[in-house]
Order: structure tokens, then sequence, then C-alpha cells
């Protein structure tokens, strides 16, 4: 870890930091034409202050807000950096927003200038700019006819706009507003997070103390670099000098993952059970001794336990490592020191068989309001605790508040949402704790356990008070259930919707010889409805009878974010569902 972290205290100062450091020729790197195009940390630096003069010219100055809206690929960090040393700000909109979201961001945002990935992505911000009235310029990072490439915007500087770059950058200080992130959340409009140099920088320096990686390390970042989390990770790998390859699309991920061989890269719980499934399902295709090896060491992955299981265990353990899980190790290329998993609740389950195959997996927590990360596990140090969220970071303080919630203080708390007091009022309170939302405890040794959204806790008509995403992250242990959503409020009792894992259901079907035609007709069968409830019943047998799921509607099409049942991180929105589902929702409580 670097020495002189007192010096860098602005985003902008990361790759000179870099340079100064751990000057390397593959700074990041994206495929280009089918060959991965590397910079240089040199050219980093280089052409992100020949980006600036050209924003400069383009009229840019300090607090003028530029918007980037793309997958992730270089292009995304030369500009990031050249608009922050202006000292102007960065507003991220995820590619797949909406085009309301896109008009309401670029307008509500106050952007002047939009860089956007792609034809698709470009045609939502021009429809935008009609209503957006900062909004000047518009450029793309493909080449599309008739729209303005990002290639005519670097420039060099005359000595006068050198000098005024300069001026510019002296002038900007760590608790200046570096970006307004707009979250979509789970109900209403996007809300704009304002963070500063220091919110975000501070975060990665006392989050660096928790991953293992350095300037030896690779990491493939294919989480989209519009969520704080993963680009706070981007700023995270150029402090640290490790190399950064860029995936714009989870598109050939699995390939691009062996080809980089990365050291780390974050990852989103439902990725990383699509993974294990993917597994799983190679492990059912086995026969004679092969099958009994895999299901022998998959069953000793799921008892694993970081505090120790015994010589024998450990005996059996380096042998299902050498014989089976070196090939879990070889898809994701051989080379992975840590993964860092947020955004949603880790199944314990995945913790332990991937952490159980040398593979560590590290599930942290953080929010968008927090520059991401409050707390993260740590293999070493005794720093891991499956259903956990990890301890807190340095310079994190975390509060059990009366009524469970958790809050929050530190240098990475947010100043607020833009041009919203009274949201802002709402989340942070007087003594500057930021109130999270998120229902929780804090175990005797430090770590913290999330059990609930407060706001998504709901009542019964009977009046009982259920915690759905409890009952829904031990339903999603089923291999039968790809995503769930546990309703009942004013109601008699709790039911789920739930979309099943349609791969591992077509086989059950199979060897059940159960008709599996398409979708529709697959969750209509009887014999499919009464399976996946008697694996809801069994998920469900240590709650409470008030919080048992009595019913459950199978639903033929995955949530997705473009359908508007997930907000761009993945979470459910609930009201948009329920109002989808209206029909079916009233049907089960006829």
């Amino acid at each position: 870890m670097p020495n002189d972290m007192e010096k860098v205290e602005r985003l902008f100062d990361l790759p000179r930091h870099q340079l100064a450091n751990y000057p390397r020729p593959d700074a990041i790197t994206t495929k280009e034409g089918g060959i991965w195009r590397p910079y240089s940390t040199e050219e980093l630096v280089g052409l992100s202050e020949r980006i600036a003069y050209g924003l400069m010219a383009l009229g840019v100055g300090p607090g003028d807000k530029v918007a980037i809206a793309s997958g992730n690929r270089s292009e995304w960090v030369l500009v990031d950096q050249a608009v922050l040393q202006i000292g102007a700000v960065t507003v991220p909109v995820y590619p797949t927003s909406s085009p309301e979201d896109y008009a309401y961001i670029l307008q509500h945002g106050e952007v002047e200038v939009c860089f956007s990935a792609n034809a698709e992505i470009h045609a939502k911000a021009k429809e935008a700019s009609r209503t957006a009235t900062d909004l000047k310029h518009l450029f793309t990072f493909d080449h599309i006819e008739g729209a303005r490439h990002w290639s005519e915007v670097p420039r060099d500087g005359s000595p006068e706009e050198q000098e005024q770059l300069q001026v510019y950058r002296d002038r900007v200080k760590r608790d200046d507003l570096a970006t307004i992130i707009y979250t979509s959340g789970t109900t209403g409009r996007p809300k704009g997070v304002m963070l500063t140099h220091w919110n975000v920088l501070s975060n990665v320096i006392d989050s660096s103390s928790r991953f293992p990686v350095d300037s030896s390390a690779r990491a493939i970042s294919f989480l989209p670099l519009s969520h704080i989390y993963e680009r706070m990770l981007m700023y995270l790998y150029i402090y640290n000098g490790v190399a950064v390859h860029f995936q714009e699309s989870l598109e050939d991920l699995g390939e691009r993952i062996r080809e980089v061989a990365p050291d780390v890269f974050t990852a989103v719980p439902r990725l990383l059970e699509k993974i294990y499934d993917r597994i799983l399902g190679k492990g059912e295709e086995l026969k004679g001794i092969k099958r009994w090896l895999f299901f022998w060491a998959l069953d000793l992955g799921l008892r694993y336990d970081v505090r120790g299981m015994g010589i024998l265990y450990g005996i059996q353990l380096m042998v299902a490592r050498k014989l089976i899980f070196s090939k879990w190790r070889e898809a994701l290329g051989g080379n992975v020191r840590v993964v860092a998993s947020g955004s949603a609740a880790l199944q314990p389950r995945l913790a332990r068989v991937f952490n159980a195959a040398g593979i560590p997996v590290m599930e942290g927590y953080g929010l968008t309001e927090a520059s991401p990360v409050i707390s993260v596990n740590d293999q070493r140090n005794d720093g891991l605790r499956f259903g956990t969220v990890g301890r807190p970071i340095p310079h994190v303080e975390v509060h059990i508040a009366d009524d469970g919630e958790i809050v929050v203080k530190g240098p990475n708390v947010m100043l607020g949402y833009f041009k919203e007091p009274a949201l802002t009022a709402q989340a942070l309170d007087a003594d500057g704790w930021l109130h999270t939302g998120d229902i929780g405890e804090l175990t005797p040794e430090g770590f913290l356990r999330i059990t609930d959204r407060k706001k998504e806790i709901f009542k019964t008509s009977g009046g009982k008070y259920v915690a759905p995403q409890v009952i829904e992250n031990k339903l999603k242990a089923s291999r039968f259930i790809e995503q769930v959503m546990v309703i009942g409020e004013n109601r008699k009792f709790p039911a789920a919707l739930i979309v099943p894992n349609f791969d591992f259901l077509q086989g059950w079907c199979r060897l059940k010889g159960v008709p599996f035609e398409d979708r529709e007709r697959a969750v209509s069968e009887k014999r499919v409805v009464d399976r996946i409830m008697r694996e809801v019943e069994e998920q469900c047998a240590g709650f409470g009878h008030w919080e048992q799921v009595k019913k459950i509607a199978l639903l033929p099409d995955d949530w997705t974010i473009e359908g508007g049942e997930l907000t761009p991180s993945l979470k459910l929105r609930r009201k948009p569902i329920l109002t989808k589902y209206t029909s079916i929702v009233e049907g089960i409580y006829a």
C-alpha cells in the first residue's frame, strides 16, 4: 500500500499518484476491434489533460456538469478524469436507464455536455436534449453517423490554457463536489447523491486495507461504472497500481475473465448464483466416480467454516481443491485472490462453497450515499464471518438505532441530495448520521449483519410484522427459484411471486416426465407449482407461523432493469412489480 496517501486528496490526483509510484504500460485496457488496447499510466495522465483543454474550449468550467452514459471502457475513465481536474462535476447515467430517466437526469442535473457510448444511448440523450435546457454538446464513444465523436474533444493546450487548467486544479479542494450520482431507488424519481472528492477518496483509502491486491494484480471491471460501487473500486485499482481491464457488457464475460485471468473483480450475488448454477449443471452431467467426487466436494464446501473444521476435514478439503475445485478456479482465470460481493444479500451457502473452493468471496455492505462501502469482510486477520457483511472499514462509525436501523457517520457520507433539501434532512440528521433505511445488528465481535429494509417491513391484516427480505434470501437458496418477492401488506398472510430458475426447472421436468413446451406452460403445470411450493415450505420451516408463505404464483418472465422490475443495481422495485401483477396478486388473495 502506498505511503503518500496524504498527498492524494482529489480524485484526479490518482493517475499522477500511480505515475509516481507504480507506472504501468497497461493502467486501463479495453477490447477494441477484438484486440485489447492498453493505455499506459502516462497516456492516462496526458490524454485526460488534453480532454480537459477540449472541454474548457467548449466552455466547461468549475461546477459545470458533464454526463457520461456508457458501459465500462477506457473512455469513461479518461473523460471522468478530465472533468474532475477542471473542478467540474461528473454525472454518470446508467446505459440501461429509460428515456424518461435520461430526460429527467440531464435536465435536473443541469448537464451541459453528454458523452454516450453507442447509437442506442445517444438516441436517448438526443431526445432528452429537447427538454434539458442546459445541454449544449453531445458526443459519442462509438463512431456514429451524424454524431460528434469524442476524439474531436482532446486538444493541446495553449500556454494560457495550461496556466488556467493549473489554476482550476489548485482551486479544487478535497471537500468540493466531484460527482452527482442519480439513484433510481425502488420507488419514485431518481435522487442525485452529491459526493465530494474526499467522500470517495477516503473510501478508496479505507477500503484498500480490506483488499489483498497490489501493483502486481490485474482486475476485470464489468459491473457498471455508473454505480459508485464499481467506480470506487476502479479508483482503488488506480490508487494501488492494479491493471484494469474493462468489459462493457456481460456478453462473453466468462471468456474475457479467462483471458484476463484477474486477481480481483467485483460481483453481485445474482452473478455468483449463475456461476454456481452453471457449475452445478456440469456436475449433474457427470457419471460414475467423477459425479460422486463432484458432489462429495460440493458437500464439503457447503459445510465450510473459516474458523476451522478439524484435521480430517482439512485433509479432505485439500483433496477436493486439487481434484474438483481447481477446475472452478481455472474457469475464473486461475488467479483470483478476492471477489468483492455487494449490492444485495449473498447467500451464506455461496460464500461458504466459493471460499472452500479457494475463491475468496468477500461480502460487503454500502450505499451510494456512503461512497459506498460501510463494511466488508476480509479473509485475513480473522476478518471473515459468513452471513455478515464484515466489520466497518476504518474511520466509518456504525450504530444501531433504537428501532434497529443502521446509522452511519464518517468521511464517506454524502453532502446530500442535489436540489432536494427535504429529502436530505430525512437521510442526514442534525448530528451528521446517515440513516440507511436498513435494519441490522452488530455481533459481539463487531461484524455487521443486515436483516431487512426498514421501509420494506410490512404488517399483515392480523397486525403481525413481516420482514420480506429475510424470507426472500432464504427462498433464493432453492435451486428452483431464480427471483422472488414476498408480499402480504394488509393481507391475511404472506405470499410470494416467484420467477423459477428455468434452466434447472427444464432439467427437472425432463427427469420427471413433466411437459416443458415453454415457460408459460411450465409455470401453470400443477406438478411444477406443487414442487416449488414444497421448496417454499421447507425453506420457511424456521420462521414464525405468521411469516409462513401460504401461497405462491409462478411467473414466466424474468424481472429486468429494462422491464422496470429491477433498479440498475438489481434491487427489486416492489411497487412497480405489485402494479404490474395486480391481477395475479388479487387472485392469490381471492
